[in-house]
């Protein structure tokens, strides 16, 4: 029996046999895409996520930052290592606890960051050039929620269940 292409199957039969292919697919070509153009980043992608943490969010320790990016924190620590060489990120001393470091982003380290966001929208919108713009933004949006919502569940939670409660309730 012949295999049958899962791209020629109706769209509801695509579904649940087609899932993890599509997102590696996405996933494979946005970091070709990103990590091309964040090629004098300390780190590609993994310094750019790094830094976009550090400017966007309150992490409060180096130890929380691995925890919300999910990086080891030894791996971790040799990526700030080469961000603080760059200049882009110094470590603080945090003032509520003295022993704790905050990363922190330079002057240098926020611009970098901005031409970076430029550069990782203009990758993005080439990978996801096949969908009109609202389904780009829609597909961001749903993936960013399911992402968060995957995230903040204990890691014994069933995925399907935290990506289900991200989704609209079907109509």
């Amino acid at each position: 029996m012949a295999a049958t292409d899962p791209c020629e199957l109706p769209a509801d039969r695509r579904r649940g046999s087609t899932f993890g292919w599509s997102l590696g697919v996405v996933l494979r070509r946005w970091h070709e895409y990103v990590e091309e153009m964040l090629n004098d980043l300390p780190h590609g992608s993994r310094g750019y996520h790094i830094l976009a943490v550090v400017v966007h969010e309150d992490v409060p320790t180096q130890g929380a930052l691995a925890t919300r990016l999910a990086i080891d924190r030894s791996v971790l620590t040799y990526v700030i290592d080469d961000l603080e060489t760059a200049g882009l990120i110094e470590r603080k001393l945090d003032p509520q606890d003295r022993r704790a470091r905050r990363v922190v982003a330079t002057d240098r380290g926020r611009a970098a960051l901005a031409e970076a966001e430029r550069r990782v929208a203009h990758a993005e919108d080439h990978v996801l050039g096949g969908l009109p713009e609202d389904q780009r933004d829609t597909f961001r949006d749903v993936a960013a929620r399911a992402a968060e919502a995957i995230h903040a569940a204990a890691p014994a939670t069933d995925p399907c269940v935290a990506v289900r409660s991200v989704l609209p309730p079907e109509q």
